[in-house]
C-alpha cells in the first residue's frame, strides 16, 4: 500500500512538472544534466545499480519489471495514508542537485497537503500522465488550471495571490514575480464621493452659439476671433477676493492718461456689469471732467472730503457716495471728478481717506495720476496698486518719460519692482504720432520691463478730445480695451496668489 501510494505521490509530481515545463517558458535550467552524475561511458553498470529507494520501496517505477503493472493503475483503498510524515515523503524523492533553492521551496507545507488529496484522486481516478524524465519538484496545485486546491476555502494558496484563476508556487514565483503576463486580474477604480471631484466629472456646457456674422444665423459655433473675445471677458470679469487698485500713471502730460483710464474702466464696467469707478487723482486739476459725461454730479473730490464725516458713518449707503460721482451708462462704471479750482490740493492722507471710502462700495478702482511724481497722493496710489498701466505714444518724450519711472520705482524696494514686472504698456497714438523709429527702439525694451504691451488703434472718436463714449468707439478700439482689460485682471490674479 505504501510503495504504490508514494509512486503514485511520484507519478502526481511528475505531471505537475511536466504541466509546469509546458506553461512558463522558456525551459529554466532544471532540465540540463547533473554535473555530479557519473558519465556516459558506463551507461549499462549505472542503470544496474540499485539505489537506497529501491532497496526499501522494490517495486517502484526504477526496479518495476516492463511487464508488471504499475501499482498505480491497481485499486486503491479510499483511505489515503494521512499519518506519512513529511520528512519521509520528502525523503522518496531524488532531483538532481543543480537547484537547490527551488528543491527547499517545493518541500513546504502547501506541496504535502497537495500530495495526501492530490494522490489520493488520481489514484481513484485511474489516469496516470505523463511526465518527462528529469521533472522538477513544485509544490501544490498551484499549477492545476481548473483551480482545485486544497487550500480552505477562503484562505489564500501559498503560491501567491489570484491572477486569472491561477496562483502561482514559490518556484515559479521565480520567473514571474508579476504574475502571469496578460491574466492580472483588472483593478478596481476607488469610488470617490467628494464634492469638488464630483463636480468636475460633471459634463461641461455646451458652447453658446456664435452671435456675429453667418455664423449667428446658422447658429453654429463662434469662430476664433469671436471665441478669443469670449475669453478676454471671462477674463476682465473675474472675481477677486477683495477690491483692488489699478493706477494709471506716466509723469508725461498729453501720453494718454486719461483717455486710457476711461477706456480701461468701460471695458472692466461692461465685463462686470458694474462696480467699477474711475477716479481723477490729480493733485491740482485734472482733465477728466472734460472727458466724461455730466449726469447732473457736479460734485468734485473737494466735496466728497466735506461730506467724509458723514459718508464714513456705519449706516452709509451706495447711493450716499454716487451723488457725489458720475454715471457713465456706456460703460457701466462712475467717475470721480478731480477739483477744479488750484486752491484745494490733494495730498497723502486725503488720499487715503477717499482709497478707504471708495473700496467699501466699489470692487475694482481705476486711478488716473498727475504728472507730479514728488507729490504724495501720488505716490500713496502707487503703494495702493495692486496693477500698473503704463500708456504711451511712440513718441520721443512719452517714451523718455516712460523709461525714467520705471528706472525710479526699481530703486523703490522689491514691492516697487514686483508692480513693473506686472506693469501692461498701453500704446494709444493720435493721428500723426507714431514714429517708426521710436517704435523699433523701444518696443523691446518695455517689452522686456513689462508684462505685456497692447496696442490700441487711433480712434477719431478719442482724437476729438471730447466726452469719451464707449458706444461712439470703432469695434477695434472696444476689442483693444477689453484685451487690456483681460490683461490687467490677469495680472491681478497673479498678485493676490503670489503671498507679499
Amino acid at each position: 500500500m505504501t510503495d504504490s501510494h508514494n509512486s503514485g505521490q511520484h507519478k502526481d509530481r511528475e505531471a505537475a512538472a511536466a504541466e509546469v515545463r509546458r506553461m512558463w517558458q522558456p525551459t529554466p535550467s532544471w532540465t540540463q544534466p547533473d554535473p555530479n552524475r557519473e558519465g556516459d561511458s558506463e551507461p549499462a553498470e549505472t542503470e544496474k545499480k540499485p539505489d537506497a529507494l529501491s532497496a526499501d520501496y522494490p517495486v517502484d517505477t526504477w526496479s518495476r519489471p516492463a511487464d508488471q503493472p504499475a501499482p498505480w493503475a491497481q485499486p486503491q483503498p479510499s483511505t489515503p495514508s494521512w499519518t506519512q510524515p513529511a520528512a519521509e515523503s520528502a525523503a522518496s524523492w531524488t532531483q538532481p542537485a543543480a537547484e537547490p533553492d527551488e528543491l527547499e521551496e517545493a518541500g513546504d507545507s502547501t506541496a504535502d497537503d497537495q500530495e495526501t488529496t492530490g494522490g489520493a484522486a488520481q489514484a481513484d481516478s485511474g489516469t496516470t500522465p505523463t511526465a518527462g524524465p528529469s521533472s522538477p519538484v513544485f509544490g501544490g496545485a498551484s499549477f492545476h488550471g481548473s483551480g482545485s486546491g486544497n487550500s480552505a476555502p477562503g484562505t489564500p494558496a501559498a503560491g501567491g495571490p489570484a491572477q486569472g484563476g491561477q496562483q502561482l508556487s514559490p518556484a515559479a514565483q521565480h520567473f514571474f514575480p508579476q504574475g502571469i503576463p496578460g491574466q492580472q486580474a483588472p483593478q478596481q477604480r476607488e469610488v470617490s464621493y467628494r464634492t469638488d471631484e464630483l463636480m468636475q466629472a460633471l459634463p461641461l456646457p455646451r458652447e453658446a452659439p456664435a452671435e456675429r456674422g453667418v455664423r449667428s444665423v446658422l447658429k453654429l459655433r463662434p469662430g476664433s476671433s469671436e471665441r478669443s473675445e469670449r475669453i478676454a471677458r471671462a477674463t476682465a470679469a473675474t472675481a477677486f477676493r477683495r477690491p483692488v487698485t489699478i493706477v494709471v500713471a506716466n509723469p508725461k502730460g498729453g501720453s494718454g492718461k486719461t483717455p486710457t483710464t476711461l477706456l480701461l474702466a468701460g471695458a472692466l464696467g461692461q465685463a462686470r456689469g458694474g462696480g467699477v469707478v474711475a477716479w481723477d487723482n490729480n493733485e491740482l486739476r485734472g482733465n477728466m471732467h472734460l472727458r466724461t459725461h455730466d449726469t447732473n454730479a457736479r460734485s468734485t473730490v473737494t466735496d466728497m472730503l466735506q461730506a467724509m464725516q458723514m459718508l464714513t458713518q456705519p449706516d452709509a449707503r451706495l447711493g450716499d457716495v454716487a451723488a457725489y460721482l458720475r454715471h457713465q451708462v456706456a460703460g457701466q462704471y462712475d467717475v470721480l471728478t478731480s477739483a477744479t479750482t488750484t486752491y484745494a490740493q490733494i495730498e497723502a492722507k486725503d488720499f487715503d481717506q477717499i482709497h478707504r471710502l471708495l473700496s467699501r462700495f466699489y470692487k475694482v478702482l481705476v486711478i488716473d495720476t498727475g504728472n507730479n511724481e514728488g507729490s504724495s497722493n501720488w505716490r500713496e496710489a502707487m503703494k495702493a496698486a495692486d496693477a500698473l498701466v503704463i500708456p504711451i505714444k511712440w513718441k520721443s518724450l512719452s517714451c523718455a518719460a516712460a523709461v525714467q519711472m520705471l528706472e525710479e520705482l526699481d530703486n523703490q524696494g522689491p514691492e516697487a519692482q514686483r508692480l513693473i514686472r506686472r506693469a501692461v504698456i498701453a500704446v494709444s497714438n493720435g493721428p500723426g504720432d507714431v514714429n517708426k523709429e521710436v517704435e523699433k527702439q523701444l518696443r523691446p525694451y518695455f517689452e522686456s520691463r513689462a508684462a505685456a504691451v497692447i496696442d490700441i488703434p487711433t480712434d477719431p472718436h478719442i482724437a476729438a478730445e471730447g466726452p469719451l463714449d464707449h458706444s461712439a468707439l470703432q469695434p477695434a478700439t472696444r476689442r483693444a480695451g477689453l484685451e487690456l482689460a483681460a490683461k490687467v485682471s490677469e495680472q491681478i490674479t497673479i498678485a493676490l496668489n503670489v503671498p507679499r
